[in-house]
């Protein structure tokens, strides 16, 4: 054991130097903002740092990602706005010089015209101005025509609403707030036309792909691209063969012939648990609901067959609402999970267990309902702009939340470590066979507790690049890295007390599966910072160790096979049926959603093109539902099945389970999928701004597809369904019945 805990130690201690340097580097080669912006021939000062930094906290409190994008980061129905500005830009430049030297427009020119009119726009776009000394950037007057020009066309968007891009009438109607915001938009769409000093690219790394000033791929994202898959292919045959090897080298076990855990009694504290259960599963119903809402945006714009719904619940806030909700259920359930199974970890139930668990269940649903309500009355504009950033909206996908909630919840998770780490700590003090498994759990735990203050290292006027930088260290690291060991860890555990795996075994298997894991995810959290205005080493990292991340996913046929080969061992073993028939589904979509749909899109070569299109949102339903939402479900039921004493039909979990994958597949197959694909077609042959204009995205192909999503919805649907109300109906006979 001693070899796998220092392999362990090593990578992540070395991961994380590594992570922690690449962030130095945002810090230091971020785009900068400019303390004034020069029209060039005047000498009059156009704009300030004031008013793109302010603009930013404007373009917050309107929803920020979940209206439309930045840098590819955000919301689908809107257009990214970086991108949409560099092109329109482009467009009425090239038109003006058109019209004035040739009496024409650009379209109609010969070739030759053309490209002297290309050039003279890339030289003028590209060519990087600032002035380190005085802090300042200098524009042309041409380009101020065409920044007017954005600046009328954004300002009306805004104020009168864009149907098409799900943006309500008086989204935002101040008139200085809107010259603010169109502010950082234009700062956004500089540093992505503008080519770092002494670089032949710009500080996004040429991204968005835009032929007109020509924003084309890297170099560098052709290499490492390239190299990623090598080292893809490379390690999937070593862990392959190292898999086939060892596998069954571990302790043999004898199954026992009978439940070990048919004589559990339900403790006080596990009691006072059970009603996280029925919450969760209101909170998941609620999210399926704000989905249903939040997708049909995007064929009707305003309105819910034909009501007016834009007017109290926006896209920005139903989509808000959407994902934040997701994160919410799937953490409340495995830290309720943590709850659940602590005394069975220690054997002893612990003082004042029940006062914090009743206390965490109150400020649950505080964080919940006012986070929520703090997001609508900012995106609504009723707060001001401070107020905003610390109890309305933040503005980034799945961190949404005021900063005051993200505070009270991170009180809250280190309550949950304290209440479910004593217990883990006492039984790793009987320093038994388990001590390994415990201590790894017992990392975790921690672990989930301490990352999540990551999304507390950015300040109300942080920049967009160290923004990214650390909502992805919650996002990936929180969710996707530690979280995955604390479920790896659990799941064994429970295996273990079922008796059908040696403590030596959980316990080398899940160290040796967390070292696999965080070995790619630690540092393969740059893979989301590609084009961030991130340096190139993101791209180069990022790649590479994202594409590690991939490896250990395709076992996961193994592990399916394992888990149903568990249900033909004995006859008890039928008793965990739906259980394990959720962890296998688990299985599955970790080599689906997270593998083949998560590799779709990882390295840079692909991400250039297709990032922000609906294939991103294939990989976030696979992904997120597919592994961490079906994950959090089998814990549910697992520990309902501990405690339940009756026998259970059937008929509700299995038409909740498969109605759930039948749904999730017929969404992705029947609708996101081939949208995406259609976007990245348009994206590769034509430009990244076409690829989200709402002419592609209401033509009568792309609508036909987002209409057969109401197939896969519906089918979904119908799973929520059976899966709440038998969680529900159980829970409230645990909760009832007597030991």
């Amino acid at each position: 054991m001693k070899k796998v805990w220092i392999a362990f130690a090593s990578v992540v201690t070395l991961s994380f130097i590594v992570l922690i340097w690449v962030g130095t580097e945002v810090y230091q080669t971020q785009p900068p903002i400019p303390e004034t912006v020069i029209i060039q021939e005047t000498g009059e000062i156009f704009l300030t740092k004031a008013d793109i930094q302010i603009g930013q906290n404007v373009w917050e409190s309107i929803g920020g990602m979940e209206v439309g994008s930045i840098w590819g980061h955000g919301s689908y129905v809107a257009p990214d706005w970086s991108a949409d500005w560099i092109h329109k830009e482009a467009v009425f430049m090239l038109n003006a010089w058109a019209k004035k030297d040739f009496n024409s427009t650009y379209e109609d020119l010969g070739v030759e015209n053309k490209a002297a009119l290309k050039a003279r726009l890339i030289k003028n776009i590209k060519t990087n101005t600032y002035n380190a000394k005085t802090g300042s950037i200098t524009i042309s007057k041409d380009r101020y025509a065409a920044i007017l020009e954005n600046y009328k066309h954004y300002t009306d968007i805004f104020s009168n609403g864009h149907e098409k891009y799900a943006i309500p009438k008086g989204a935002l109607e101040d008139t200085t707030k809107l010259a603010q915001l169109n502010a950082f938009l234009f700062w956004t769409s500089w540093a992505a036309s503008t080519n770092r000093p002494e670089k032949e690219y710009t500080y996004t790394s040429n991204w968005p792909f835009e032929p007109l000033i020509d924003n084309t791929i890297t170099p560098d994202s052709q290499i490492w691209s390239g190299f990623s898959i090598i080292l893809l292919l490379l390690f999937i045959g070593g862990l392959t063969y190292y898999y086939i090897r060892n596998h069954e080298k571990g302790e043999a076990v004898k199954h026992p012939d009978k439940d070990p855990l048919d004589t559990l009694i339900l403790t006080r504290s596990q009691r006072a648990v059970l009603k996280y259960f029925i919450v969760i599963s209101l909170l998941i119903a609620l999210q399926v609901v704000l989905g249903a809402l939040t997708v049909h945006y995007t064929v009707e714009g305003q309105a819910f067959f034909g009501f007016d719904l834009s007017s109290f619940l926006p896209y920005s806030i139903t989509r808000t609402w959407h994902t934040q909700l997701a994160v919410f259920w799937i953490a409340a359930t495995w830290l309720a999970t943590g709850l659940f199974l602590a005394p069975m970890i220690s054997g002893k139930e612990m003082k004042f267990q029940i006062f914090g668990i009743n206390f965490l269940f109150i400020a649950l649903l505080i964080i919940v309902l006012g986070s929520m309500m703090g997001e609508w009355l900012g995106v609504h504009q009723f707060l001001d702009l401070t107020t905003n950033f610390f109890f309305g909206h933040q503005g980034y996908e799945y961190m949404d939340l005021g900063r005051f909630w993200q505070i009270f919840l991170g009180i809250g998770l280190v309550l949950w470590v304290l209440m479910v780490g004593r217990h883990v700590v006492y039984a790793i003090k009987k320093n038994d066979d388990s001590k390994h498994l415990l201590i790894i759990l017992l990392i975790s735990v921690i672990a989930i507790g301490m990352f999540f203050f990551s999304g507390l290292m950015y300040g109300e006027n942080s920049s967009l690049p160290v923004i990214n930088y650390w909502r992805w260290w919650l996002v990936h690291l929180w969710v996707e890295g530690f979280f995955e060991v604390f479920a790896t860890v659990i799941i064994a555990f429970i295996f273990l007390r079922m008796k059908i795996l040696s403590a030596k075994t959980a316990g080398k298997a899940s160290i040796a599966s967390a070292t696999i894991f965080l070995a790619g995810g630690i540092i393969g959290t740059l893979h989301h910072l590609y084009y961030s205005g991130t340096p190139v080493q993101a791209i180069a990292l990022g790649a590479t160790f994202s594409a590690l991340e991939v490896v250990p996913l395709t076992l996961m046929g193994f592990e399916i096979r394992e888990n149903w080969n568990l249900l033909k061992s004995n006859e008890w073993m039928q008793k965990y049926k739906w259980p394990i028939f959720f962890f296998i589904a688990v299985a599955f979509w970790n080599m689906v959603g997270a593998g083949v749909f998560g590799f779709l899109i990882n390295p840079p070569i692909a991400l250039y093109y297709i990032q922000g299109l609906n294939t991103t949102a294939v990989h976030a339903h696979t992904a997120l539902f597919g592994v961490y939402g079906l994950l959090g479900m089998g814990f549910i039921i697992i520990c309902l099945r501990f405690y339940s004493d009756r026998v259970w039909s059937s008929v509700k979990l299995k038409r909740a389970f498969w109605l759930l994958n039948i749904g999730l597949v017929a969404m992705v197959f029947l609708s996101m999928l081939p949208v995406g694909l259609i976007q990245a077609y348009t994206s590769i042959t034509k430009g990244y701004s076409f690829a989200r204009d709402a002419e592609l995205l209401y033509s009568p192909t792309v609508q036909t597809f987002k209409w057969m999503r109401m197939i896969g919805d519906v089918i979904f649907s119908g799973g929520i369904f059976y899966f709440c109300w038998f969680t529900i109906q159980e829970t409230i006979y645990c909760i009832k019945k007597k030991n």
